[in-house]
């Protein structure tokens, strides 16, 4: 049965923690460092289903789920340094109980699975992964879906700007559905979503935080998304598929996540 415990990040610039999810009675083999979802606008790192944590502690792995900032306080830039400030810190062995030289692999699902993605690609970590694990998630292959209103969220009740003026005005890594979800509905709503993130030209996220560049992905892929995902398209999904062939799954639904 796995147990579950907290490390906190001392030495960063704000509160910041790690919930460490293994099984004391299996040997581990390697680590599952997790990010979560939430279109770096909100979510949890304790969101992942006991189904997951489970399934992958009894065959022997280890999971790290990790803090990150939200933007709009943070931009995607210091976000992937965040997300491989952490990943060092494990490699280094200063998350316990590991030494750092277990083998690890990034897993994320939907922001999450594109922040694990990125960050497999980082030349400032200490080692790269064996592997990364996305469910639902993108490089920005695809365009349009991500910086013009969506179907799904213009559905919703609309959602005013002034819904900023309610979240955390300092750095934090916290980001409940009640609180913060309807950031994330408003800038998919308006197609600002982008811009919340990156406060720049189009041109130079693409260059630098897209996997429009990568043409050959350097460690192994396994995606998983759903036909019908509502929320980040399957012709977002087919891109990735086709430019670096991973093991894949694809699930027959209209769900996201």
């Amino acid at each position: 049965m796995f147990k579950e415990t907290v490390f906190s990040f001392s030495e960063s610039a704000f509160p910041k923690n790690a919930t460490v999810i293994a099984d004391p009675d299996v040997p581990c083999r390697g680590v599952l460092i997790y990010l979560h979802g939430g279109g770096l606008l909100y979510g949890t790192r304790d969101d992942l289903p006991e189904l997951h944590k489970t399934m992958f502690t009894e065959r022997g792995f280890a999971v790290i789920a990790l803090d990150y900032p939200f933007a709009p306080l943070a931009t995607i830039k210091e976000i992937l340094a965040d997300i491989a400030s952490s990943v060092n810190a494990y490699l280094s062995g200063a998350i316990p109980p590991f030494d750092g030289k277990l083998p690890y692999f990034l897993f994320g699902r939907s922001s999450g699975a594109y922040l694990s993605m990125m960050t497999a690609l980082d030349p400032s970590l200490a080692r790269k992964p064996s592997g990364v694990l996305s469910y639902d998630g993108y490089g920005f292959l695809t365009d349009f879906w991500y910086n013009h209103p969506a179907s799904y969220y213009t559905s919703l009740p609309p959602v005013p700007e002034s819904i900023f003026k309610t979240l955390p005005k300092e750095l934090h890594c916290e980001g409940p559905l009640e609180s913060h979800y309807s950031a994330y509905v408003y800038a998919r709503q308006t197609g600002k979503w982008l811009s919340l993130i990156f406060p720049d030209r189009e041109k130079y996220f693409y260059a630098s935080y897209s996997l429009r560049p990568v043409f050959h992905y350097p460690v192994p892929l396994f995606t998983a998304h759903a036909s019908g995902d509502p929320d980040v398209p399957f012709t977002e999904y087919l891109s990735l598929v086709e430019r670096y062939d991973p093991v894949r799954f694809v699930f027959a639904g209209a769900k996201h996540d």
